[in-house]
């Protein structure tokens, strides 16, 4: 009967430990994460650079295009607090169709004045 107990406890312990979200591994001070699929796209992108406009903190970065045709990719900022928190809500994905051989720059701004560093996130 005690090893039937150790093995319920064993396998619970087990199902916790596989009930984590998903989420992108990155360092601390990664500013820019890009899927696989964006760079395979032809994609290229400057790290977002952090600036305040009228005590609203402000992001942006700037989006290369490097093939013939037009590539719509998907993104959004994720904003931090000073000690490294992730400030919630989430600002919804949006997306941008960069033209043939062409650069955009994307804006974001933070809906909290706490926001001290940010993180811009593309995908296809």
């Amino acid at each position: 009967m005690a090893n039937g107990r150790v093995a319920l406890l064993l396998m619970a312990l087990t199902l916790v430990g596989c009930s984590s979200r998903p989420e992108i591994p990155v360092a601390n001070d990664q500013t820019l994460v890009m899927e696989s699929t964006v760079l395979a796209a032809g994609i290229t992108a400057q790290p977002p650079t952090l600036s305040t406009q009228e005590i609203q903190p402000v992001a942006s970065s700037r989006l290369f295009n490097e093939r013939a045709q037009p590539v719509t990719v998907n993104y959004r900022f994720f904003w931090y607090d000073a000690r490294g928190l992730e400030m919630h809500p989430l600002e919804e994905p949006r997306s941008v169709t960069i033209p043939a051989n062409a650069s955009v720059t994307l804006y974001g701004s933070a809906n909290f004045l706490g926001a001290h560093k940010v993180r811009l996130y593309l995908y296809l």
